[in-house]
């Protein structure tokens, strides 16, 4: 029997190609709120990160071999993922659960920890502005893998 470690999301989007330009949405997000079930990201020890709400598998992602075709971006308690399926690229997005935001934090990182058994992800460490400084104002330079990863991501 596969063991697996999980970790509670507060919410997931998945970016839908083309529905944009349709009229729809372009990103599909779920939250665990009111009556909803919980939503989780469970990485089994066979290789697949699955995301779950309550009996619902949201999305399956084969972490085996996959280095070069999925990208995994970490910023404070979210992570971003994109990946190639079928010639199609699909994002995906999960901010964590905590009761605080540096428990958000702490349970991210445990999954990315737990992701670098498989494939390579980068991170983007929060930085505080000096006191004078609004955060409005402030430029930090980032990765473009993860400007990229970024865009139009409204969640």
């Amino acid at each position: 029997m596969a063991t697996c470690q999980g970790w509670r999301l507060k919410r997931y989007g998945r970016f839908i190609p083309g529905s944009g330009e349709k009229g729809g949405k372009p990103w599909k997000v779920f939250e665990a709120t009111g009556n909803k079930p919980g939503i989780f990201l469970q990485i089994l020890e066979s290789g697949y990160l699955l995301v779950l709400q309550g009996q619902e598998c949201l999305d399956t992602v084969p972490l085996l071999c996959a280095s070069g075709s999925l990208k995994v971006h970490q910023k404070s308690d979210n992570l971003m993922f994109q990946f190639i399926v079928g010639g199609e690229s699909r994002m995906m997005r999960m901010q964590f659960d905590g009761s605080s935001k540096q428990e958000a934090v702490k349970e991210c990182t445990s999954a990315v920890e737990k992701l670098t058994e498989y494939i390579p992800v980068t991170t983007q460490k929060d930085t505080l502005p000096p006191s004078n400084q609004t955060l409005a104002g402030k430029s930090a330079p980032v990765k473009q893998v993860a400007c990229f990863i970024l865009q139009g991501i409204k969640m």
